[in-house]
């Protein structure tokens, strides 16, 4: 990518000491590893809201399904604040071209689940453990299609890499809107062919419908239901086996190319996957080293070979 993807970040997980104890929570992995490919927008809702460092802890009460953002001890009410400061800075976030979120995990102001919500009368045992931060609530309706997750999901190494996938996903369909027409969406729609196969075969059909209709449709409607769709698809799990469908689909396009052991040799690989063996960066290496040698120009232009930067190493844990 010529430029750096944008990612939304709380800030605590930068390093930043703004929690509501005056400490911070950094994740080395998102501010060191990921930091060195992204440049981050970061945000910490109830310190730019106005609440002070330190301050009182606060917490979810009242319905679960529209909670109130309350002080633990005081019981004082911060929802008009937050709602009122939380609808101006995603108006600005909607200028930032970001290209996803990471939050920060059991906040009531920014996690994106499984956060405790409590009686509205200060009870101390939880009535719901399904809430979700304030913030984070906001974020999600006003960008529905921006990939999200939390630093504690991002310890899973599949859900890691799916992430880190859609993000990358997402800065070059930006990239592509801004030259925009049914001829840039046909060449992304190309490139991306092999890594939707790997998320959903349903799913890429349907896309290669709404593609194949484009000129049927508003441009703008064509771009919405892509993009709702592509999402869509990439949010499912990538797994061994559907790695396995799409490299043995791959292998197709060298089948008067290779030697016998050649071939033998990849289909072990794609096998050894798909049991669980070997990570996916075993038969993509091969597979690679084959696009080069034998100069596939198909799969040359396929981002599934090479969906983010190599220095992350996400493959060779899936």
């Amino acid at each position: 990518m010529a430029e750096k993807l944008r990612l939304g970040v709380s800030r605590c997980l930068l390093g930043d000491a703004v929690r509501y104890d005056g400490g911070h929570q950094l994740d080395r992995f998102v501010a060191q590893t990921l930091g060195a490919f992204v440049e981050f927008v970061p945000v910490c809702p109830e310190v730019e809201c106005g609440m002070p460092i330190p301050r009182e802890a606060v917490r979810l009460a009242g319905d679960p399904a529209r909670p109130r953002l309350v002080g633990r001890e005081t019981g004082r009410d911060f929802t008009g604040q937050m709602e009122a400061w939380a609808a101006r800075r995603l108006e600005a976030l909607a200028g930032e071209g970001l290209c996803g979120f990471v939050f920060k995990s059991g906040s009531p102001s920014s996690g994106l689940e499984r956060i405790k919500v409590y009686p509205a009368d200060g009870g101390r045992q939880p009535v719901s453990y399904a809430g979700v931060g304030m913030f984070a609530r906001m974020f999600l309706a006003r960008f529905p299609g921006l990939p999200v997750e939390d630093d504690g999901r991002l310890h899973d190494m599949g859900l890691r890499e799916n992430f880190i996938e859609r993000l990358f996903v997402m800065q070059r369909w930006q990239e592509m809107l801004a030259r925009p027409g049914l001829g840039a969406l046909v060449e992304f729609h190309t490139r991306h062919k092999l890594l939707v196969l790997s998320h959903s075969t349903e799913l890429y059909r349907e896309l290669g419908r709404l593609v194949a209709d484009g000129k049927a449709l508003a441009e703008a409607e064509l771009f919405a239901r892509y993009e709702e769709l592509l999402m869509r698809a990439l949010r499912l799990q990538a797994t061994p086996r559907k790695h396995a469908n799409v490299l043995t689909h791959c292998l197709g396009y060298f089948r008067r190319r290779l030697a016998a052991d050649e071939k033998q040799e990849m289909l072990e690989l794609i096998e050894r996957h798909r049991t669980e063996q070997v990570p996916l960066v075993a038969p993509l290496t091969l597979l690679n080293h084959y696009v080069r040698k034998y100069r596939e120009p198909y799969l040359a232009g396929q981002v599934y070979l090479n969906p983010h930067p190599a220095e992350l190493r996400l493959r060779n844990h899936v």
